[in-house]
């Protein structure tokens, strides 16, 4: 484990990743000749076009987890092996005549040295397909040459793929200096992007507020509805299109932990308010089908708060201090490349990977080797089952209901070389000598996990992608191998990975597992904490001939590893130690390693978002830092810890 705290060298290292996360953008000034690497160019001689920026992203799915490494976020042909329907826009040239195409990309295998480069796709330039395929060459993300073409003044673009296996597009450059080649670098890269792209050379003014809120997971969510119903002006900053992090539909862990538990018992009803009752289902309901996860009821809940302002599609990637206070955040939309920049009094850091802290130089740690993975989960349908064929969130479902239909329900797949090589091993779900488990749920359950070694922010993409190579890996051994589930295919699969451990905020308490076993009260207990001591890490049964590549986890369990619950876990956690004016909620909270298992649930994690919030209000009400609530106003915290969750402030 490595402890940071804040120093000016640290603050200088900061400042340079902020530059490489975009903030160096925000110096460019446009003008008709730009420098691209080492040259100055002619602006007009380029379309620079970001692959989201698509007009129709067709099945292609819009990925921003590795927007810190690259500076953008890219398109995803998440097809689980079928091809996905063409991102399709239109283009307008400087003028008509010849171009050379660069596009780029990466084959998200070679990491691996494995075989197959199975992102392949193609780029479609007024229907004709460049000679150059796509997704099949380097480790790393780089400008593949995709030749000469001969275009009039528009042009309809169209990413075609080719495999549905995870091929991926950051961006397409069409250029008139034929001999010219993009830079890799990502500081020149961010500045010849945002230049052509006719960027502003500052963030939009997205006003000011009480309480900013980074990361629309569960505490994101109940820290901003419990502000706001303090009377607090709130803007809630998510990244994604949807509300619940985690427990939303496109990560699918559900929601565990108790609420509403004594002396507290209105602590939990925001939580209970935003999610959907837990469906009568048999087995578990991680990975189930997404109309359970509520995403429509949780975005409903929170744009029906009018001192809420929601931003969705926004990443935090710049921060703004003065005197040990955060003054401002910049975000940039995922979509359109702008970006804003929201003022406050008081921040919240509820993103998991405590972001927003670490751009400002917030004490943290951050375990680098032996810690929590992460799991992409994933499920199987029975295409001879109608009414699973009738939920199907296939891309390709109204081809698999036709077939259907029509009695042709076997599903092949092919072989996947580039995978994993699970033919000889076992995994939950397979038994050596071809025996499928009785548990349908042990195939992308859980404890399908990786990354134990990994970092969890540096590495995301590469972690992910394991994700993905275990699990194409088995289902080929299944179903290629050992010849079952001849009617089954996969049915969804996460690309949103779901992140257990990142980095964690340090507080004024450090919680860990011994003052929940011993039981040590805190005077300011604030959130209830059941969940078990519960750490995951590789598990030795399915590891062997897999080190470094290890995709299966063990919990920890026994007495060791329990308490009496529920324990109600200090307010302490929840702020800064070194900021004045930032919380956190969530799994970026202030504990060890190993305090982490019993309070990152979800559940927990809401109520810790409620009492924040709270606590907040309190702030702006007394004019004090989240420190002085507990030194000063611990009594108004616990009256309003009293409160039902629906109570509002009326003035």
């Amino acid at each position: 484990m490595i402890k940071m705290a804040a120093s000016t060298a640290n603050a200088i290292n900061r400042r340079q990743f902020i530059g490489l996360a975009g903030g160096c953008a925000l110096g460019i000034l446009l003008a008709p000749e730009i420098r691209a690497g080492d040259r100055i160019v002619n602006q007009q001689e380029f379309v620079f076009l970001e692959a989201e920026h698509f007009a129709d992203l067709g099945g292609w799915d819009l990925d921003q987890q590795s927007m810190e490494q690259m500076g953008s976020p890219y398109l995803l042909a998440h097809g689980l092996g079928v091809p996905v329907r063409d991102a399709i826009t239109t283009i307008t040239l400087p003028s008509a005549g010849k171009y050379r195409v660069w596009v780029r990309t990466r084959d998200w295998v070679a990491p691996w040295q494995a075989p197959g480069a199975p992102g392949k796709f193609q780029l479609l330039v007024d229907g004709w397909p460049l000679p150059e395929v796509f997704g099949t060459k380097g480790a790393d993300w780089h400008w593949h040459d995709g030749g000469l073409v001969t275009v009039g003044t528009t042009a309809i673009v169209a990413l075609h793929d080719l495999t549905g296996f995870e091929g991926r597009c950051d961006s397409i450059l069409f250029c008139k200096d034929a001999d010219f080649k993009p830079t890799d670098d990502p500081t020149a890269l961010t500045q010849f992007r945002r230049a052509l792209l006719g960027l502003p050379e500052h963030p939009d003014d997205g006003g000011s507020f009480d309480l900013v809120v980074v990361g629309g997971g569960l505490a994101g969510s109940c820290a901003a509805l419990s502000a706001a119903r303090q009377g607090l002006r709130v803007a809630l900053v998510q990244d994604r299109p949807v509300l619940g992090g985690n427990g939303s539909s496109e990560v699918r862990v559900w929601p565990e932990g108790h609420t509403r538990v004594q002396p507290y018992p209105h602590v939990g009803e925001i939580v209970e308010e935003i999610l959907l009752p837990a469906p009568k289902l048999k087995g578990s309901l991680n990975a189930i089908g997404g109309e359970y996860y509520g995403d429509a009821h949780k975005l409903a809940v929170v744009r029906a708060e009018p001192r809420i302002t929601l931003l969705t599609e926004l990443r935090v990637i710049a921060v703004e201090t003065y005197s040990q206070c955060l003054t401002a955040v910049v975000a940039q939309n995922i979509r359109t490349a702008r970006q804003v920049r929201l003022q406050a009094k008081f921040f919240a850091d509820c993103t998991g990977d405590a972001t927003v802290g670490y751009l400002a130089g917030a004490d943290y740690e951050i375990s680098r080797t032996d810690h929590q993975g992460m799991s992409n989960l994933w499920n199987v349908l029975d295409a001879a089952d109608s009414k699973q064929v009738l939920k199907c969130e296939c891309k390709d479902k109204s081809a698999l209901a036709t077939s259907c239909e029509i009695g042709q329900v076997e599903q092949p797949f092919p072989r996947c070389p580039w995978a994993i090589d699970l033919s000889d091993k076992p995994f939950p779900g397979r038994k050596l000598g071809g025996q499928p488990s009785a548990h349908p749920q042990d195939l992308g359950g859980w404890f399908w996990e990786s990354g134990f070694n990994q970092d969890p922010i540096a590495n995301i993409e590469r972690i992910r992608d394991l994700n993905f190579r275990a699990m194409y890996g088995a289902w080929d051994t299944l179903k290629n191998v050992d010849k079952l589930y001849p009617n089954y295919r996969l049915g969804w699969a996460a690309f949103i990975a779901g992140k257990r451990e990142s980095r964690r905020l340090l507080g004024d308490v450090v919680l860990a597992p011994e003052d929940l076993i011993h039981g040590r009260t805190f005077p300011d207990g604030a959130f209830p904490c059941s969940w078990h001591i519960d750490l995951h890490a590789a598990d030795e049964k399915y590891s062997q001939g897999l080190a470094g590549q290890e995709f299966i986890s063990k919990y920890t369990h026994g007495p060791q590893y329990e308490y009496h619950g529920p324990y109600w876990a200090p307010y302490r956690c929840l702020y800064s130690r070194n900021l004045k004016n930032l919380f956190m909620a969530g799994r970026d909270i202030s504990v060890t390693h190993d305090g982490l298992g019993p309070v990152r649930v979800m559940r927990t994690c809401g109520m810790m978002g409620e009492i924040i919030g709270k606590a907040a209000a309190i702030c702006v009400q007394e004019n004090a830092t989240p420190r002085g609530v507990y030194e000063n106003h611990l009594a108004l915290l616990q009256e309003l810890m009293k409160q039902p969750g629906a109570t509002r402030q009326t003035a």
